[in-house]
C-alpha cells in the first residue's frame, strides 16, 4: 500500500494573545538577560575553577568542576534576571496605564 502525502504542518498559533505582555518582547530586558546569564557563566566558571586549583585538585578534576560552576553560574543568573525583569516589566506596564489614565482625566476635565 503507497504511502499517504504528508500534510503541510500549520504554523504555531501564539500561546497567549497578542496584546499580552512578554519580556522575550521588551527590547532592554532581552539585552539585559543575555547580559547577565554570560556575565553569571564567566563569574561561575572562573570562581569554582580558582577556588578549585586552589584547593589543590587535580586539573581535570579543576577543569569539570569550573564548568560545572559555569553552567550552575548560568541557569542561576538567568533566573534571578527574569525574575526582576518580570517585576520590572509588570511595574513599567502599570506606570504606562496610570498614565493613560491622568491624560484621560485630565482631557476629560478640560472639556467639561
Amino acid at each position: 500500500m503507497p504511502k499517504e502525502p504528508k500534510k503541510p504542518k500549520q504554523p504555531k498559533k501564539p500561546a497567549v494573545s497578542a496584546t499580552a505582555i512578554s519580556i522575550s518582547a521588551h527590547p532592554r530586558a532581552a539585552y539585559s538577560i543575555r547580559r547577565m546569564k554570560g556575565f553569571g557563566g564567566l563569574v561561575g566558571l572562573v570562581l569554582v575553577t580558582w577556588l578549585s586549583y586552589r584547593a589543590g585538585a587535580l586539573p581535570v578534576d579543576t577543569a569539570l568542576r569550573g564548568l560545572v560552576g559555569g553552567i550552575v553560574g548560568y541557569v542561576a543568573s538567568w533566573t534571578i534576571a527574569v525574575q526582576v525583569w518580570r517585576h520590572l516589566v509588570i511595574a513599567e506596564a502599570r506606570a504606562a496605564a496610570e498614565r493613560v489614565r491622568r491624560r484621560a482625566a485630565s482631557a476629560s476635565e478640560s472639556a467639561a
